[in-house]
């Protein structure tokens, strides 16, 4: 690839304690090649449920029953190909999407990207900061104006986790994500829910852009679906394999991580389903279209579903959710922070100063509001993250879609026109939100 290619030359990597740790077996069947790339896409699929997701599918199977549904599967489609991407950048040019974007604008150009992508990594724990409160509430009975500040122990799970290794963190989140999935079944087979309406739910509606509210919930939708801080995150973490340098490798090596990503992110989209039509079968179908705080479903559970353990089900995923991001929200961060300016934090003070900016509106509204208003809240944040989008995803497709940059590995025509046409449906849809909160 020719130097001229990128403004500036590779330099250390992001995340450098983990780069190239895990090996990629040679001569081994093709089955256990590929175990050896499964981690970084279930690391991906846990931004894609985490607590922002709930308020949002919650909120939008109350008010609109199993319409939403199919917002949740379009904005699972964007998030693979989009991915795919992430994927495709770092294993053909050796950068995160961090990198990416120093080395290739200048810094009148860079440093906006950076602020913006603190921002949305800010929104992204402001969700799990009051999702893991509210599930510390609905276990324990710990106040959330004191959950939200235990959220900030979460420190000492990750740096203890990193000093294990890689391998380690991707185990514990598979694991939380396994306690999810055998939640959601109980609540689900609970719920029993009208199998032909879920499925009419999957095909899309006029309906969806034509009413202000449900476009709102469909905006929350696809920014706590497809968010700016996984598409760092994912192009980083790819890295940690020890795969070729060679073109025959280096393709293996995106084949194999798209298959990660894209089988780990079907599992977040039966999550994310599965929230929504809890919501509906719960609560839709019953009258209660005004469910947007979690405490408020969680509430309503038991007497709706007639089991005094749908609501301790729910909590405990709710609590393995807000665990699950803290982890992940971390090293986006710290992904975003080393690959745009250069700066290394030791992670527990990234943490510390990431979660102190999410703290603080938290409590604010705790304070002010009380628990009503975290539900809002939390939607709000996502529909912050889905104007964020633009400035991750039209670098990731101009820089995937140029030869000069990928060389033997740019993307298909197809692909980056998939892609292009994500970010187009995204900002044309950011700004009829705006134009319509602004007509009132």
């Amino acid at each position: 690839m020719s130097s001229k290619a990128w403004r500036q030359e590779r330099d250390t990597p992001s995340l450098s304690e983990v780069f190239r740790t895990i090996a990629v077996g040679g001569g081994v069947t093709p089955f256990r090649r590929f175990l050896s790339f499964v981690g970084p896409g279930y690391l991906v699929a846990v931004g894609y449920m985490d607590p922002g997701n709930w308020a949002t599918s919650l909120a939008g199977g109350a008010a609109f029953g199993y319409t939403l549904l199919f917002v949740a599967l379009l904005s699972n489609i964007m998030a693979i190909l989009l991915q795919s991407l992430c994927a495709r950048l770092a294993v053909a040019s050796g950068r995160d999407l961090a990198q990416a974007c120093r080395d290739a604008y200048p810094r009148w150009v860079s440093i906006p990207l950076w602020i913006f992508a603190e921002l949305a990594i800010i929104a992204t724990d402001l969700a799990e900061v009051i999702g893991t409160a509210i599930g510390l509430n609905l276990l324990f009975g710990i106040p959330l104006e004191i959950g939200i500040f235990i959220t900030a122990a979460d420190v000492f799970l990750i740096l203890w986790l990193q000093n294990k290794g890689f391998r380690w963190i991707e185990a514990l989140i598979i694991a939380l994500l396994g306690t999810i999935t055998a939640c959601f079944a109980v609540l689900i087979a609970l719920a029993d829910p009208e199998w032909g309406a879920v499925i009419a739910g999957f095909a899309p509606s006029r309906e969806i852009i034509g009413n202000p509210d449900m476009l709102y919930l469909a905006l929350g939708i696809i920014g706590a679906t497809v968010m700016p801080h996984n598409l760092y995150l994912h192009s980083g973490i790819v890295q940690t394999r020890a795969y070729g340098l060679d073109l025959p490798s280096k393709r293996e090596a995106l084949r194999l991580a798209t298959w990660d990503s894209t089988i780990a992110l079907m599992f977040a989209l039966t999550i994310n389903a599965s929230i929504l039509i809890l919501a509906a079968a719960a609560f839709h179908t019953v009258g209660e279209t005004d469910v947007a705080e979690i405490d408020k479903a969680h509430l309503l559970l038991e007497p709706l579903l007639g089991s005094s353990i749908a609501p301790v089900l729910f909590g405990l995923a709710l609590l393995c959710s807000g665990l699950n991001s803290t982890v992940t929200a971390t090293m986006a961060g710290q992904i975003v922070m080393e690959g745009f300016i250069r700066l290394r934090l030791k992670p527990w003070l990234r943490r510390v100063i990431t979660r102190g900016f999410a703290i603080l509106p938290a409590t604010v509204v705790i304070l002010l509001y009380g628990s009503e208003g975290t539900g809002q809240l939390l939607i709000l944040s996502q529909v912050v993250l889905s104007f964020q989008l633009p400035f991750a995803i039209v670098p990731l497709v101009m820089f995937t879609a140029s030869r000069a940059k990928m060389g033997a590995m740019v993307s298909p025509k197809w692909l980056t026109a998939l892609c292009a046409l994500i970010a187009i449906t995204i900002i044309v849809l950011n700004v009829n939100l705006l134009a319509t909160v602004m007509v009132g």
